[in-house]
């Protein structure tokens, strides 16, 4: 099945889509940026189909870049090749995947089998990403463009990375465009053996679980690994509040630190039942085993709410919300619900503890969101200290500024 299903994707045209832009678009690519909008085209020489080859000009029709073109989205090329000519073929593709996983390289000497192999635009490879998950590797796709090149790009994964399983993950704008799939969905099993179950992995001598078919991401939130061992770190004789916990990444982490009791909060039944799960994969480990680890399942703030109520406070407190804001309208309501998160929080640490906030959105840059964490602790008569502030991981690579998403504070009111 999975040779029948890639054998009938659609190959890419030998013909090449010659666009001419805009002078701001035109600067932008100059410089290295990714993406190229509909509004940037200039003029465009023919219509063209998703994946077909576009090559840009500026206004004197010299070279800048060339890079995949999508008709189906607002983001119509993106640029794989900047400033010289290149062949776009299996060798292109090759060694792109084959340089990305030699920045890994230090990851495989820390017990660590599950990791981003691929990180989008800034690997070179703008609109994919390429989880690795102990021999299962997830390839997620953000644009139509990739179909036609995706039997290349599986070879290619096959030859450099050596899986057991690839497995195929599309973003929720692919998806709602069935007629453009030519037969590829969510899930999909592209090459080796099925998946039936969740997929264990290593992560810096841990075990989890990643839902590869139908999780959140590629079944994981890989990025706050060095976040996770940072808290188990602070953890030690303290108690642990996890608010979005989802898996409970941060809460085996705690566990293994030495808390004394860790609470793990999340919408999703599923995701704590996971989380349960992932504790009792790690019983080896003498610290995990004596933990006392707890699950309660609701909006994360109404339990703050409740547990303020009741008199709770902890020693850690991580909030590690979803995004949010995505686009540039909710920018401000955003800051409204990170104060708001950092206050309730506050509000359940305990005097002299330690607040871990982060912030999974681009359109919020870390000098903000430090700002937005301090001004809450101050409204909330709890002046903050910032003992530290991290970015992204070496799997999580940055080339451009939208690429740039994830920041983590951590902060205290202890006197300084």
């Amino acid at each position: 099945m999975p040779r029948r299903l890639i054998q009938s994707l659609p190959r890419p045209s030998d013909n090449r889509i010659a666009i001419q832009l805009f002078p701001r678009a035109e600067r932008a690519i100059a410089r290295g940026h990714p993406w190229l909008f509909a509004h940037g085209i200039k003029r465009q020489r023919r219509a063209g189909e998703p994946g077909d080859l576009a090559v840009l000009f500026d206004r004197d029709d010299r070279f800048l870049a060339v890079g995949l073109y999508d008709p189906l989205s607002p983001i119509r090329v993106r640029v794989l090749q900047h400033g010289r000519q290149a062949t776009i073929d299996r060798t292109w593709f090759a060694e792109r995947i084959a340089h990305a996983w030699r920045r890994r390289a230090p990851l495989l000497e820390q017990s660590t089998t599950g990791f981003r192999v691929v990180n989008g635009a800034n690997d070179g490879l703008p609109g994919v990403v390429i989880d690795r998950y102990s021999g299962t590797l997830v390839i997620k796709l953000y644009t139509h463009a990739w179909i036609p090149h995706l039997a290349t790009v599986v070879e290619c994964m096959r030859e450099v990375l050596e899986p057991e399983s690839i497995i195929l993950r599309l973003n929720r704008r692919m998806q709602a465009k069935v007629e453009h799939l030519h037969g590829l969905s969510d899930g999909a099993l592209l090459f080796g053996r099925a998946i039936s179950g969740p997929t264990l992995f290593r992560e810096n001598g841990l075990t989890f679980e990643a839902d590869v078919l139908r999780g959140q991401k590629t079944g994981f939130f890989l990025d706050q690994r060095d976040n996770r061992l940072l808290v188990e770190g602070l953890s030690r004789r303290r108690s642990v509040l996890n608010v979005f916990s989802y898996t409970g990444g941060f809460s085996v982490y705690a566990a293994r630190g030495g808390a004394t009791e860790i609470l793990s909060v999340d919408l999703s039944s599923r995701a704590l039942n996971v989380a349960r799960r992932n504790f009792q994969h790690n019983q080896s480990d003498k610290a995990v085993a004596a933990a006392r680890h707890h699950v309660i399942r609701g909006d994360a703030f109404a339990i703050l709410s409740d547990l303020h109520d009741e008199g709770r406070a902890f020693d850690v407190v991580i909030v590690d919300p979803p995004a949010f804001a995505k686009a540039s309208s909710d920018v401000e309501n955003a800051i409204r619900s990170y104060q708001m998160l950092v206050r309730q929080g506050l509000d359940v640490m305990n005097p002299g503890g330690i607040l871990v906030a982060a912030s999974c959105s681009s359109r919020i840059d870390a000098q903000s969101f430090a700002r937005i964490v301090r001004e809450a602790g101050g409204k909330a008569g709890r002046p903050l200290q910032l003992l530290d502030q991290t970015g992204h991981a070496i799997d999580h690579p940055i080339s451009f500024p939208e690429g740039e998403y994830l920041t983590c504070v951590y902060a205290t009111d202890a006197p300084g």
